[in-house]
């Protein structure tokens, strides 16, 4: 007998399903449309790869992300933005087209920090568990690559995430690699549930698609294992994201841009 949680839920699921399918077609039709640019300029145009497949993922999403078939409101309210102005600087336009280089020692400890427009962000990365996706972060993060990025969507229905590692801020922008999925076994995944506390990669839906777009899980989500997860939020990252979520989205049907600016002003990774 499905309950009506369930059913919810799998809502939840096959509206981040087709979601994550426009998404595709319109990268697809992007793609093609810039390597016919790219051949009349002779520039090569590096498409990005990495979308909130469910919304977050199937990125989001995510894999950085859906939500729940609810009747939007009629007027959505829109809750104080309670964090702070985003420190001065600019977007970096950067691509690259392979995965960088492993440079990280696997059997050391990292951690990574966002500091955000609405607090600090302090992430345990699970390097030996997933070394591919930990070596990027740490080469994304020395480019600069994540700064002055906003995190660009918040789920409070079926799923709650906030997405970010977007620089272009819209869910189709990336770093020009892909990377592997990693650690899809990891012992925290129980019952296809990513418990609070958990940074997992956005993908498209499809394996290896995994680019620069992470999400941050702020309260127990069922998603199918095909996220990576790569590391733990600290119990004081955990309120900044609670502070986030309580602001809301701005469409009031549960995914959308968050009403919160979210700004990353700054992503470090260091060896612990």
């Amino acid at each position: 007998m499905v309950t009506q949680e369930q059913r919810r839920r799998q809502l939840a699921r096959e509206k981040f399903l087709r979601q994550q399918q426009r998404r595709t077609a319109a990268r697809r039709k992007a793609n093609v449309r810039n390597s016919v640019i790219a051949s009349v300029l002779g520039v090569i145009v590096v498409g990005s790869v990495v979308s909130y497949a469910t919304g977050v993922f199937k990125n989001d999403d995510s894999k950085s992300n859906a939500s729940a078939e609810v009747t939007p409101s009629a007027s959505p309210s829109k809750a104080p933005d309670p964090c702070e102005k985003a420190a001065a600087g600019a977007v970096k336009s950067l691509s690259w087209k392979k995965e960088p280089a492993m440079t990280i020692d696997k059997s050391a400890k990292y951690e990574m920090k966002l500091a955000t427009t609405c607090g600090d962000i302090d992430i345990a990365l699970k390097t030996s568990a997933a070394p591919h996706t930990v070596n990027s972060f740490n080469f994304l993060a020395s480019e600069g690559y994540l700064d002055h990025t906003k995190c660009h969507r918040l789920t409070t229905n079926g799923i709650y995430v906030l997405q970010c590692g977007d620089p272009k801020g819209t869910g189709m922008g990336g770093p020009g690699y892909t990377i592997p999925d990693e650690n899809l076994k990891d012992k925290s995944l129980k019952n296809n549930i990513y418990p609070a506390g958990t940074i997992a990669m956005a993908n498209t839906g499809q394996a290896h698609t995994g680019g620069s777009q992470f999400f941050l899980v702020y309260q127990d989500s069922q998603l199918p294992p095909s996220y990576t997860p790569f590391g733990t939020i600290s119990a004081s990252g955990m309120k900044v994201l609670k502070k986030i979520a309580a602001a809301g989205e701005a469409t009031g049907q549960g995914d959308g841009a968050p009403n919160a600016t979210v700004v990353i002003n700054k992503a470090t990774v260091t060896k612990s």
